[in-house]
């Protein structure tokens, strides 16, 4: 499948800034999945700086732009040609430890909740990748899909005892229960095509991903009942959102700041 992609994230502030400083991990990943067409970052008026391969294996380029400016625009356009691994991450290369992802973050902390979900589906499975399938389903089940229950500082026990959010709840959440499992497990930031047949979707998506030892990372996403397919673009990862976040940066001069975001992702003809 070939996928295109327009992205434009906009910071507006109050008062005109004197400088901002970014931090994008807005390049799809390099892996057997998938491969980048064309792919191009801008952040309007700013100046491109160095750029890096973190031990994740993610692509990490950085920004800046000098004020006064009332406004930070970044903007990604693209294409990717991807391809149906079941989920599987192969042929990405990265040197840190799949144990790295034991840690816990606040965003997914385990309450009486989760350790009290994750037992009810553990104790029934004893291979690994079982589990993880089965974990993945009842989170689906747990958390029902709706945009707005949440915010971008819910932690996973606040979704799963609400019983609503969207695709970073439910990945907080399978997390959570993997790590519990002891499965390492991290937060995967990209883009999803949006199709036609009624499932939940946001084209800014994320997931979560796995390790299951002798097959390694294999993605989950809870909120569309899957493992990441030809629909998916990879971007980059981290324990949560937070750590995974597509776009960081600070900016001087400005006392409060209003975020828009636009995504579209399409298909193009082979």
């Amino acid at each position: 499948m070939i996928l295109t992609v327009a992205h434009r994230t906009v910071y507006r502030y109050d008062t005109p800034i004197r400088v901002a400083v970014q931090s994008l991990r807005l390049t799809p990943s390099a892996f057997d999945g998938q491969r980048v067409c064309d792919w191009v970052i801008g952040v309007e008026g700013g100046q491109k700086g160095a750029g890096f391969r973190d031990g994740a294996g993610d692509w990490v380029e950085g920004w800046s732009l000098r004020g006064p400016a009332e406004e930070v625009a970044v903007r990604v356009t693209g294409t990717v040609e991807t391809s149906d691994l079941s989920g599987l991450l192969t042929g990405h290369r990265e040197t840190v430890h799949p144990g790295v992802y034991m840690r816990e973050t606040l965003a997914t902390r385990a309450d009486a909740g989760i350790v009290e979900l994750n037992a009810a589906v553990s104790s029934d499975r004893s291979d690994a990748l079982g589990r993880a399938h089965a974990l993945s389903a009842a989170v689906a089940e747990a958390i029902a899909y709706r945009p707005g229950a949440t915010e971008a500082h819910t932690t996973a026990a606040e979704a799963l005892a609400l019983g609503e959010g969207v695709c970073q709840d439910h990945a907080h959440a399978l997390i959570a229960c993997a790590r519990l499992s002891g499965l390492p497990a991290r937060y995967v930031s990209g883009y999803l095509f949006a199709t036609e047949d009624g499932s939940p979707h946001e084209a800014a998506h994320a997931w979560a991903e796995i390790w299951i030892a002798g097959l390694g990372w294999i993605g989950f996403d809870p909120a569309n009942r899957c493992c990441p397919d030809a629909r998916y673009i990879r971007i980059g990862s981290g324990l949560d959102a937070r750590d995974a976040a597509p776009i960081r940066g600070v900016a001087r001069g400005a006392s409060s700041e209003t975020l828009e975001v636009s995504v579209a992702v399409g298909q193009s003809q082979q």
